[in-house]
């Protein structure tokens, strides 16, 4: 795996940049792992979250991504940045931090195609800013109230957008998905890499 903790020194004597991930995220550092790039710091951003008055779901993940990056940013290493969108038509999903707002996003989206923005941004140090989006589709099968109780039993739904972790139990009642499944997950590995590439990050 490549250390991107401190800068060394690449063919023609050139220094490799160095990464900052603005999430505490585990899902986006394993995510990230599998391009072989370890970060050099965690920084989670601290910013409201809140999505503005009749601001869209693609809009939103975008910016959501643009402004966790510049607030991480101290100005001598690349940041990363991402967020992840969970929406039912024009209406975005909450982050589910109880019971009963994890069921509720559950019970809306049984049976139903809903779409999940992926976006990621790369701060470079003087300023630059790039970014990537995917959007994927999800369709989950027709759940009953025994399958969302039993995935409300299992706890996987805390702090997750629209109730739910693919990469967990959820996968199970998932019945066709189009798109990123990393992205659902939490970083679209197809756009981070290209990002990554363009700043002369050494990927394989």
């Amino acid at each position: 795996m490549t250390d991107f903790s401190s800068p060394r020194r690449a063919a023609g004597d050139r220094a490799l940049p160095a990464l900052l991930l603005a999430s505490a995220s585990p899902r986006r550092r394993e995510l990230l792992a599998r391009l072989g790039v370890e970060p050099a710091g965690i920084a989670p951003a601290d910013i409201d979250e809140s999505p503005l008055p009749g601001e869209l779901p693609r809009r939103y993940a975008a910016r959501m991504a643009r402004e966790k990056a510049l607030a991480a940013a101290d100005g001598t290493r690349h940041v990363l940045a991402g967020d992840t969108v969970v929406a039912a038509g024009r209406r975005i999903l909450p982050k589910a931090e109880d019971e009963a707002t994890a069921r509720a996003c559950l019970q809306l989206l049984s049976g139903r195609r809903h779409r999940v923005f992926s976006s990621v941004a790369l701060l470079h140090p003087d300023g630059t800013l790039r970014e990537r989006l995917s959007e994927t589709s999800v369709r989950f099968k027709r759940l009953s109230r025994e399958e969302v109780d039993a995935y409300i039993a299992g706890g996987e739904w805390h702090g997750k957008a629209g109730g739910y972790a693919i990469q967990g139990a959820a996968e199970g009642l998932v019945a066709w998905i189009q798109g990123s499944h990393s992205g659902v997950v939490g970083l679209p590995l197809f756009e981070t890499r290209a990002l990554l590439k363009a700043a002369g990050f050494a990927l394989g």
